[in-house]
C-alpha cells in the first residue's frame, strides 16, 4: 500500500491494515499449554490504557474519563520521561495515607492500578541524570511496595561506551572491535552493577516484579538481551512486552509471548501496534523509523492497535496470553501521531476487547483466528 492510500485510510474509523510482510503467520498451539493438555476456560485478561495522553486531566477528571471508556485496569506514569501529574509520587510517599486515599480512588471505580510505570536512563553517563533517574526509580519501587501494586515498568538504560564517554552508546553490532569491547564494558562495568543493587532494593520494598520494556536504544531491546540480564540479576527482572519494538525487527509475536512465557518472563503487555512502509522498507531497511508523521521516506511508524497489523494478528497475541498464564493487564500505550490521544486509545480498546471476547466465546487459539 502506498503511503498516500494508507495515511488516508488511517483516518478512517474502524480502519485496520493488513499483517506486515515482516511478520511471519503465527502458528496455532496448544490453548491449555500450562494445564497438561486439560482444555480450560482461558483467563479473561483486563484491558485498560497507561495513562500519559491523559495528563492535562485531573485525576478525578482521568478517573471520570476512564469508566467512560470502560477502562478495566490502569497503569500509571510514574517519574521518569512518562511521568504523569495525577501520580505526584514525593507527595504520595510523604503520607501514606494520602497514598491510599489516592489508589482507593482507582480501586472505587473497579480499575485498579496494575502497574506504576518509570521510564529512565539510570545508567546515562552524566553523573547527575543517571543519579535523578536512579532516585525517581526508587522512588516508583517504594510506591508500588507501600501500596501493593504489583509491577513497575522501565527501561534498561544506556551507559556510555568507556568511563570517558558523555553521551550513551547503543551497540547493538559486535565489529570493529572496539564496539564488542564497549559492549561487553558497558554489561560488566555498568549494566549488571546496576541492576543487581536495584533488585536487591526492590525486593526490601516488596516489589518482585520489574517489566523492563525491550527498546531501542537501551541494552535490552529484545528477548535475548532480557534474558541475558534475568539470568545475571535475578527473576525480578521480567519483560514489558511491547510488540511494536519488535516488530520491526522481524520477532514472531506469538513465539515471542510463548518462549518468555516458558521461563515465567512476562510482567506487563503494551499494546501497541507498528505500520510498514513496504516500498520504503524495500529502498531503505528498517532501522528507518518515521522522523514524524510527515516523513514520507521512513519505513515504519506506530499505530493504534489494527492500524499496523490485522485483526487476526491481535487475535493470536491476546490468544498468546491466555495460553500461557499470563496474569497482568493488556494496556494500551497510544503513541499514534495520526489520530488524537482519544481516539487513538478508543480505537485500540474497540479492537482489542471485540478480539477477547471472540476468544472467549469460542476459545480460538493463535492461528485459529479467521481473517
Amino acid at each position: 500500500m502506498n503511503r498516500r492510500r494508507f495515511l488516508g485510510a488511517s483516518l478512517s474509523a474502524g480502519a485496520a491494515m493488513a499483517s506486515s510482510p515482516l511478520l511471519p503467520k503465527p502458528q496455532a498451539i496448544v490453548g491449555a499449554e500450562n494445564t497438561g493438555g486439560a482444555q480450560t476456560k482461558p483467563r479473561k485478561l483486563p484491558i485498560g490504557v497507561f495513562n500519559p495522553p491523559f495528563r492535562d486531566l485531573t485525576l478525578d477528571e482521568m478517573l471520570d474519563k476512564f469508566s467512560s471508556l470502560g477502562i478495566e485496569a490502569v497503569e500509571i506514569g510514574a517519574g521518569g520521561y512518562t511521568g504523569t501529574p495525577q501520580c505526584p509520587v514525593p507527595d504520595l510517599l510523604a503520607n501514606p495515607a494520602k497514598a491510599r486515599q489516592w489508589k482507593k480512588k482507582f480501586d472505587d471505580r473497579s480499575m485498579p492500578i496494575m502497574a506504576l510505570t518509570c521510564h529512565t536512563n539510570a545508567l546515562h553517563p552524566d553523573p547527575a541524570k543517571a543519579a535523578g533517574f536512579a532516585l525517581q526509580f526508587r522512588q516508583a519501587l517504594q510506591l508500588a511496595g507501600m501500596l501493593e501494586i504489583p509491577t513497575v515498568v522501565g527501561f534498561s538504560g544506556c551507559p556510555g561506551g568507556s568511563p570517558t564517554d558523555t553521551t550513551p552508546n547503543w551497540v547493538v553490532y559486535g565489529w570493529p572491535s572496539d564496539h564488542s569491547a564497549a559492549l561487553a564494558w558497558q554489561w560488566k562495568e555498568r549494566v549488571i552493577p546496576y541492576w543487581g543493587e536495584t533488585v536487591r532494593f526492590a525486593r526490601q520494598c516488596g516489589v518482585r516484579r520489574i517489566a523492563l520494556e525491550m527498546h531501542p536504544n537501551f541494552v535490552v531491546y529484545n528477548p535475548r538481551t532480557l534474558l541475558r540480564l534475568r539470568e545475571a540479576v535475578g527473576q525480578e527482572i521480567g519483560a514489558n512486552c511491547d510488540l511494536s519494538h519488535l516488530f520491526w525487527q522481524q520477532c514472531d509475536a506469538v513465539e515471542v509471548i510463548r518462549s518468555l512465557a516458558r521461563q515465567g518472563a512476562i510482567y506487563h503487555a503494551h499494546m501497541k501496534d507498528t505500520a510498514f512502509f513496504p516500498e520504503n522498507v524495500d529502498r531503505f531497511g528498517v532501522l528507518n523509523f518515521a522522523a514524524s508523521p510527515n516523513d514520507k521516506e521512513g519505513s515504519e511508524m506506530f499505530r493504534a492497535v489494527g492500524y499496523g497489523h490485522g485483526v487476526s494478528l491481535w487475535k493470536d497475541v491476546i490468544a498468546a496470553y491466555m495460553a500461557v498464564g499470563y496474569d497482568g493487564m493488556l494496556s494500551v500505550e497510544n503513541e499514534d501521531n495520526l489520530l488524537s490521544a482519544e481516539t487513538g486509545v478508543t480505537r485500540s480498546l474497540a479492537v482489542l476487547k471485540n478480539a477477547r471476547e471472540e476468544l472467549l466465546s469460542n476459545h480460538l487459539n493463535p492461528g485459529d483466528s479467521p481473517g
